[in-house]
């Protein structure tokens, strides 16, 4: 008999098991009230649950309200310029396709000055998980009309009222070349929140998601009454989808059916305005994806890239031919 007995009654044990601590910073310093709070609730408990080491995670983010996620996630950070998180992230993921990728970004931050980037980082589809803080309105800077901000809306930058109808963020997404993932879901509803962050964490390509958030300071009126109704929201159903417990899901008086894989029914149901549709819309893992690219070399030496450098220069090195 090979070993000893108490050898063949032990077990391996992984290494060490990450708790929620493991992935929390610091004390959330967003106003009382703010969603963005159970936004990190849900993305500490899904690294958790998926036992992602902190010291393979990285959180990118812009400028603006949401942008200060990295501060309070144990993992690596980077809190980057206003409308620079895809860049940032791609680069990130495009050399380091091993690491686990979270983009931060707000209405503000992706579909204002970001916007460039964004139409990009979707076609480009490196796997990431991309949270869109959606709360209607520029709330670090107290209150500027955004570009999702409802027709109407008054802020200090259009007192009488915006004059322009906002960008729809799922329908807009949707619309963009070599798209893979998008989801919506709500910051008061989180066990549908944390599914669906989940399920965008499964996902090969990049997941878009947008987060209906309140803002309790500068937009109470937008969501508030909305948030208190659990009728205000439309549940998209199917098997591929994102699931949630029964008991869950029994709470959602209206159920939509809805096949992720299509498309063109997507994006109708982007366009739905008699309440707020969370769900799958649209998901395709057949997609290619930029992040292949820039993992082929992922295994050669610095030695190996120095020489292949050098032997590249050498084919534009001019030689005197003296006769």
């Amino acid at each position: 008999m090979i070993g000893t007995s108490h050898e063949l009654c032990t077990m391996p044990l992984p290494d060490h098991h990450r708790d929620m601590e493991d992935y929390g910073k610091g004390v959330a310093r967003w106003c009382p009230g703010c969603g963005g709070h159970s936004i990190l609730a849900a993305v500490q408990r899904v690294c958790k649950d998926m036992q992602y080491p902190p010291e393979k995670t990285v959180c990118v983010s812009g400028i603006g309200c949401s942008s200060r996620f990295p501060h309070y996630m144990g993992t690596y950070g980077f809190h980057g310029l206003h409308g620079r998180a895809f860049p940032v992230a791609c680069g990130v993921k495009f050399r380091r396709p091993d690491l686990n990728v979270f983009v931060i970004t707000g209405d503000g931050d992706c579909c204002s000055i970001g916007a460039g980037h964004w139409v990009h980082a979707i076609r480009y589809n490196m796997k990431m998980v991309a949270l869109l803080f959606d709360n209607g309105i520029y709330g670090l800077t107290k209150k500027q009309t955004s570009p999702t901000s409802p027709l109407g809306t008054h802020s200090n930058t259009h007192p009488g009222g915006s004059v322009l109808p906002p960008i729809n963020p799922l329908q807009t997404t949707l619309g963009f070349a070599n798209v893979s993932f998008v989801a919506q879901t709500t910051d008061w509803n989180p066990a549908h929140l944390y599914a669906t962050i989940r399920k965008a964490a499964d996902h090969p390509g990049l997941a878009f998601v947008r987060i209906v958030q309140r803002c309790p300071v500068f937009m109470r009126d937008l969501y508030g009454d909305i948030a208190s109704n659990p009728d205000e929201l439309i549940y998209l159903s199917h098997e591929k989808g994102i699931n949630v417990k029964p008991g869950v899901a029994k709470t959602f008086k209206n159920v939509l059916a809805h096949d992720p894989t299509n498309i063109h029914k997507a994006r109708e149901y982007a366009e739905i305005t008699d309440g707020i549709p969370i769900g799958l819309f649209y998901q395709n893992i057949e997609n290619s994806r930029y992040d292949d690219y820039g993992a082929y070399n992922m295994g050669m030496s610095n030695k190996v890239k120095q020489n292949a450098m050098e032997d590249m220069l050498d084919q534009y090195t001019i030689r005197n031919s003296i006769t």
